[in-house]
């Protein structure tokens, strides 16, 4: 394939560690080295612009979310309001990443010329400020591919289903949209039948040799195993494992280790656990996977619903690790005492492993422009 220009508008990069942003970082980074132009717009974060610099990506800078974000403070009742508002300021408002909106028209000013511009959510802000802005007259890329993770209007995994009006604004995005990509085909069913035609299913994808892997001896007098990813009350929540397991008397010798940016859902379970539930600092993607890489299997907290698939599944197929699944109000003791035992007849298997190549990945969106 020709020499291609690519514009890629993100809210998450590098060095933020999530899901969204190592889609947009690792994207940009393989495009690169496959030959193409890439220009990310995006905010400025310390150690971007090197990051960007090094790997040969030019970086544009979105500006700040400056709008201040409520905080929960106080006791009593004065920490119940600032509890509602900043629940109901997100879901209602979408704020403060509402603000991207004109962030975006500002950023993408005297933006024109390439073959493909990809903008990758969440937050969707990041679609609604494309879609204000592209028009036939001013369309800045041949095509517009919107890269989307977890749905917005058909997400399964909130408390609460985001209100009625910002469908406007989905359909708005989609309408406009060349393509709309999710990274599995059960996303599909969280988006509107009338742009199904327009949706394609390109996973998250890694550069699997970039990924470190402990070689040394292993501990043999108790199992380790370990979780890395946010949790959520009620849907991808631990409750139940971390009551089990310390319920567990000390002939199980073993360590949980738990890599959480949502710790209060581990926390009262920490003293009960005898050291056997551990709390660790948060670490970027590259060090919790080798962290990760000594332990002798991992844990996957499922979602609710189909439409939204944990990404770090594909972290841990790279590591090679036995994988223990777990549906929040379905946990299967029998499975769990299995594997800490370690037998792993029913360890989750992730099937088709090499898809989640980067290279593959990049050459399936530059295969939506020979399909223009």
């Amino acid at each position: 394939m020709d020499k291609k220009k690519i514009l890629i508008t993100t809210n998450g990069f590098y060095p933020d560690i999530s899901p969204r942003s190592f889609r947009a970082t690792e994207l940009a980074k393989e495009l690169v080295r496959q030959g193409h132009t890439v220009k990310v717009l995006t905010h400025p974060r310390i150690g971007t612009a090197e990051f960007c610099k090094n790997n040969g990506i030019e970086f544009k800078d979105l500006g700040h979310i400056t709008w201040p974000v409520p905080t929960v403070k106080g006791e009593g009742l004065v920490r119940l309001f600032w509890r509602v508002v900043t629940r109901f300021s997100a879901l209602l408002l979408e704020y403060p990443f509402i603000q991207i909106m004109p962030l975006m028209k500002q950023g993408l000013k005297g933006e024109s010329g390439y073959d493909m511009l990809i903008s990758v959510a969440v937050p969707y802000p990041i679609h609604w400020g494309v879609a204000s802005v592209r028009t036939k007259n001013n369309p800045i890329a041949k095509i517009w591919v919107a890269d989307c993770g977890d749905p917005y209007m058909g997400q399964e995994n909130d408390t609460f289903k985001p209100p009625f009006y910002f469908g406007w604004l989905e359909k708005k995005f989609c309408r406009k949209a060349d393509y709309l990509t999710v990274p599995t085909a059960a996303s599909i069913n969280g988006y509107y039948k009338e742009f199904h035609d327009k949706i394609r299913v390109i996973p998250q994808g890694f550069r699997f040799e970039d990924i470190r892997k402990y070689t040394g001896p292993k501990t043999t007098d108790k199992i380790i195993f370990g979780y890395g990813g946010m949790f959520i009350p009620g849907r991808r929540d631990p409750s139940e494992l971390l009551t089990f397991l310390n319920g567990l008397n000390e002939s199980y010798h073993f360590e949980f280790h738990v890599y959480t940016n949502t710790p209060q859902l581990i926390t009262p379970f920490i003293a009960a656990s005898n050291g056997r539930i551990q709390l660790k600092q948060v670490l970027d993607r590259e060090s919790l996977l080798f962290e990760m890489s000594k332990m002798d299997f991992v844990v996957n907290f499922e979602n609710v619903g189909n439409t939204q698939t944990p990404s770090k599944l594909i972290d841990y197929a790279i590591l090679e690790k036995p994988i223990l699944s777990i549906k929040t109000g379905n946990l299967d003791i029998n499975i769990v005492s299995e594997f800490l035992n370690g037998n792993y007849a029913n360890a989750f298997i992730i099937n088709d492993f090499e898809q989640y190549r980067i290279e593959k990945v990049a050459k399936k969106f530059l295969q939506l422009l020979e399909k223009n």
